[in-house]
């Protein structure tokens, strides 16, 4: 017996699940665990507003728990709120969805996609989806007993995945088609007629489509396009959307799915018997956000549009190319010039200059040679990100 009074157990063999052994640990994170031992780092990072949740969202909460509101709500979330989003469904994207059997508010965007995936798949179903794209688009797929197949991407096409390029990956076990715009990591965005291609193939071949757009508000000199509301789409489309990037409300991990009543239902059923609610205070949050939210986030857009410009720039005077991000809050600029991979780039970056971006094979083969970072950080901090880089690159600058 060890001194904390526990005996060693001998656990069975393999007593991990083959598939959770399969998947890799988060790149992302694995930085993150590097750099919380270290002082003086600049991140850019954390997908993660550095604003504040704006003060009324807050004080919403606040009042909540002041009245006593600490009980579990319904399993699809509090009816006032998912009305509020059947409300600014209708009014952002013309989109009408019923309150009572088509929303269904998640723990986040990441618990809304896992709930997606694990509804619609059966062992060996495929999904396609791009290359780079978020690491939990991969990773929940497979958890779901689904099997992931990526479209590769080039900054030559914008990193943006096309009609043509799915249907090439189209089998019969291909059960639905996973995108996210604006995306994570690259900042592209797809116009409507983009997407519209995307739309007809999924009727053509009878595919669902997943459209993660937890970004769809972070927009620059570009109109978003909701895929759900494109013609013959509302019912094939999961549209899976939050509070997180918009409103800075990260940790208040309040998302929502909205599709159809059979999908929904289906989601619905896991999401009670694993997650049973979303936090009430969060969900109290939200309808406050939805219902005068809109003015803090036209001045956070339009601070973030002020960073990206000075971080894309920034990242060409030092040499580095950057493709030119239009929507989310991330730039993707090559670092093939330095003939290291994004990994080791990654690693010198915070070991010697303690910069942490997140190496772009993170989210894919094709992210290989890129580096993510995060301009939802303040602009004095990415100045002097951007200053420690390019002593950084006149080091090891060798092509």
């Amino acid at each position: 017996m060890s001194k904390t009074g526990s005996t060693h157990i001998k656990l069975p063999h393999s007593c991990i699940s083959q598939k959770v052994s399969d998947i890799p640990p988060s790149g992302i994170r694995k930085f993150f665990d590097l750099l919380s031992s270290m002082e003086g780092v600049i991140s850019l990072g954390v997908g993660e507003p550095d604003f504040v949740t704006p003060w009324h969202i807050r004080e919403a909460a606040i009042h909540s728990l002041e009245k006593g509101y600490t009980m579990y709500t319904s399993n699809q979330g509090l009816p006032q709120l998912r009305q509020e989003l059947a409300k600014y469904l209708e009014s952002c994207c013309g989109l009408s969805y019923d309150p009572e059997n088509e929303l269904l508010v998640t723990v986040g965007v990441s618990e809304g996609l896992d709930l997606a995936l694990r509804a619609i798949l059966n062992p060996g179903d495929e999904v396609i989806m791009p290359d780079p794209c978020y690491v939990a688009y991969p990773a929940c797929t497979s958890l779901a007993g689904g099997i992931p197949v990526q479209v590769p991407t080039t900054e030559k096409n914008n990193f943006k995945v096309t009609a043509d390029d799915i249907e090439r990956r189209i089998t019969q076990r291909t059960k639905a088609i996973l995108i996210g715009y604006p995306a994570n990591p690259t900042g592209a965005v797809m116009v409507k007629e983009e997407l519209t291609q995307i739309a007809e193939l999924a009727q053509q071949h009878n595919l669902l489509v997943i459209s993660d757009e937890v970004y769809a508000q972070l927009v620059y000199g570009v109109e978003h396009t909701c895929l759900a509301s494109l013609p013959g789409m509302k019912d094939r489309t999961i549209l899976l959307d939050g509070f997180s990037k918009a409103y800075a409300m990260t940790g208040w991990r309040i998302g929502y799915a909205a599709g159809g009543q059979e999908i929904i239902k289906a989601m619905t059923k896991i999401h009670q018997y694993t997650m049973l609610c979303a936090p009430i205070m969060g969900q109290m949050a939200a309808i406050e956000a939805l219902k005068e939210g809109n003015s803090e986030v036209g001045t956070m857009v339009r601070e973030y549009d002020r960073r990206r410009r000075v971080m894309v720039k920034g990242f060409k005077n030092i040499g580095l190319s950057c493709f030119e991000p239009r929507g989310a809050f991330y730039a993707f600029p090559s670092i093939n010039i330095t003939g290291m991979t994004s990994e080791e780039f990654a690693e010198k970056l915070l070991m010697e200059e303690k910069v942490a971006v997140v190496p772009g094979s993170a989210f894919g083969q094709c992210g290989e040679g890129y580096i993510r970072c995060c301009y939802a950080t303040s602009l004095a901090e990415i100045q002097e990100a951007l200053k420690r880089m390019g002593r950084f690159m006149k080091r090891h600058h060798t092509r």
